[in-house]
């Protein structure tokens, strides 16, 4: 198993569609909505970024396995600079294989690389730890148990206030 990463293309939407369908078909704590918001984010044109991993087989035939996207959030202080990651997907047979990290590595420091203040995650927090993000009661996410909502401040402190997603996070069908 070979792994690349790169931004996504137009021929890729279907797949990473798909993908994310896949990834969170079995999920706990999940509304089976996470592909729907993606491409509700892509036609909003508030993919930030979006980053696919693919696998390179033997013959160099490449398939998308994973896909992670960063959009803006706004926070009731006013704050800007600040952006979510998700959702982050990897199909079931690759996950458990460090896929999921790597393309939270490279999104985060693509994201850094833009200037950008800091970054919130909806997630497991033993998952996120692992890349610096950490609970903070300053920022709050409404709705959802605290320490599953983390931050990640790149320059500055973390703001107080509360987060919204962009409004392609309310999307059912």
């Amino acid at each position: 198993m070979t792994i690349t990463l790169r931004h996504e293309t137009p021929q890729d939407i279907d797949t990473i569609e798909s993908v994310t369908a896949s990834a969170f078909l079995n999920a706990e704590h999940t509304d089976h909505n996470e592909h729907l918001i993606v491409n509700a984010l892509r036609d909003a044109g508030a993919l930030t970024l979006s980053l696919v991993a693919l696998d390179t087989q033997c013959l160099g035939d490449q398939h998308i396995v994973g896909h992670a996207s960063i959009s803006p959030v706004t926070i009731s202080s006013g704050e800007s600079g600040w952006y979510g990651l998700a959702p982050v997907s990897v199909i079931p047979d690759f996950q458990g294989k460090g896929i999921g990290s790597m393309l939270v590595k490279q999104i985060l420091t693509e994201l850094k690389s833009l200037g950008a203040a800091g970054c919130v995650v909806l997630g497991e927090p033993g998952f996120y730890a692992r890349f610096g993000f950490v609970a903070d009661d300053s920022l709050v996410l409404l709705g959802v148990p605290a320490e599953y909502f983390q931050t990640l401040a790149f320059k500055g402190h973390v703001p107080v206030g509360t987060v919204e997603f962009h409004a392609s996070f309310s999307v059912t069908s």
